[in-house]
């Protein structure tokens, strides 16, 4: 049987809706005599399609949900769903499967590979998964011709700028069709105007490709294209608004 038929098998019957899904999450660490809570008890969920964003102040504990939702760390206790799964039952090649299949990661650092081209790039997450060679190139291209990079595929990214770098880095989360995109704060390299073309192109990925995107952050220019806004402090969840909330006391 192979790994994707033996991680089918380990779904539980979820609202599948929900391409998200945690529950009562917490994830402790000792340091020293004392224990730090980074989470405490995180519950929600995140439908298919929507854009979230998770904002809150600098170790709020947003870094390690977004690692816990990326299946990058184990909670302490809790359930956390990706896509229907409850990782927690995935051994380590299990896991391993479930990332790059199921999710796409874009990073404030770009973590482009220096000495391979664009489109060598956004091939590599293909070619780990067995993508046959010409498919892998002929859909890279594609990709990085639709975030604005048709006329780049050969570059090396120290050849291109950082908002062309940050591109790249999108059109390789999209490489493997994942459920759902994690960007951790993808415009924080970034100045104003690239930073808010970065936004609106995932946006418009959310729309036409229907991709869950979650985005972990400080830029409040993220609110303009997020769906739900997820407040974290203290390892707890303060508040989730919704955009329209959020304009409609604007507008007052």
């Amino acid at each position: 049987m192979s790994k994707e038929a033996i991680i089918e098998t380990r779904v539980v019957t979820r609202k599948l809706e929900y391409v998200v899904e945690t529950i009562d999450l917490k994830k402790y660490y000792k340091m020293g005599k004392f224990i730090v809570k980074a989470l405490d008890g995180v519950t929600f969920t995140i439908k298919r399609r929507e854009y979230v964003s998770i904002m809150g102040p600098s170790g709020s504990g947003k870094t390690t949900l977004f690692n816990m939702i990326g299946g990058l760390d184990r909670p302490t206790s809790g359930k956390i769903y990706i896509d229907g799964v409850d990782i927690a039952m995935l051994d380590a090649y299990e896991l391993a499967w479930l990332r790059a299949n199921k999710i796409g990661y874009i990073f404030q650092t770009f973590n482009l590979i220096p000495v391979l081209t664009a489109l060598e790039n956004v091939m590599l997450p293909m070619i780990f998964v067995g993508t046959p060679y010409d498919q892998a190139i002929e859909r890279a291209r594609k990709l990085l011709e639709q975030v604005g990079l048709g006329k780049f595929l050969h570059h090396k990214p120290y050849e291109l700028s950082g908002g062309q770098q940050q591109r790249v880095a999108v059109a390789r989360a999209f490489a493997n069709n994942p459920s759902i995109i994690l960007a951790d704060e993808p415009t924080g390299n970034l100045d104003l105007v690239t930073g808010l073309n970065i936004i609106k192109l995932l946006k418009k990925l959310n729309e036409e490709a229907g991709v869950t995107i979650v985005t972990a952050t400080h830029d409040l220019k993220m609110v303009d294209v997020s769906d739900r806004i997820i407040w974290i402090r203290d390892g707890k969840i303060e508040k989730i608004e919704l955009r329209r909330d959020i304009e409609a006391v604007v507008e007052e």
